[in-house]
């Protein structure tokens, strides 16, 4: 790491990721109920959205969520999807508590073992199509190991997204 006296550029961190969505509450909803995260406050940008943050003490907001004008496309509506970005990694504690929530909400999930590491993980998507890979320390993980069956395992580049599934959520 260089010092940042010297003029040299550095980047830090992740600061925020953003999601345009046409469905705020649902959003809202499953980012907070069902993957945890929790509202922080947010400027008046004059457009409606939400900042969401880890849920623990000092949690940086992470997730920046917005509607309305700047999210709409030519089209009048939001893009759908995650488009360039394949899809956005948070780190997790609480495998099976999470597939619970999956299934309470209805809603549709990947699993996966990262070959040669202890990494367990969990794909899911958001209302706007955005794809959320949950990653979690296998060997801090209590119960069985990821379902790795032909209909759960998690394929790169195969969509699993049903946009009929997330209006129950707001």
């Amino acid at each position: 790491m260089t010092d940042p006296a010297d003029g040299a550029a550095i980047t830090a961190g992740l600061f925020h990721v953003a999601v345009k969505t046409n469905d705020l509450p649902a959003t809202l909803a499953f980012y907070t109920r069902i993957i945890g995260l929790r509202p922080v406050a947010r400027p008046d940008f004059g457009y409606p959205g939400a900042w969401l943050a880890v849920p623990m003490p000092g949690g940086a907001a992470i997730l920046h969520l917005y509607a309305g004008g700047p999210a709409m496309g030519a089209d009048g509506r939001a893009p759908v999807g995650t488009g360039a970005i394949d899809h956005v990694s948070l780190s997790c504690h609480g495998y099976h508590a999470y597939v619970a929530r999956f299934r309470a909400a209805r809603l549709d999930w990947r699993e996966f073992l990262v070959p040669g590491t202890h990494l367990w993980q969990l794909f899911v998507h958001d209302p706007s199509g955005v794809q959320l890979e949950l990653t979690f320390d296998g060997m801090a993980e209590a119960g069985p190991r990821p379902d790795m069956s032909d209909h759960r395992r998690y394929r790169a580049g195969e969509s699993f997204h049903d946009p009929a599934r997330y209006p129950q959520l707001a």
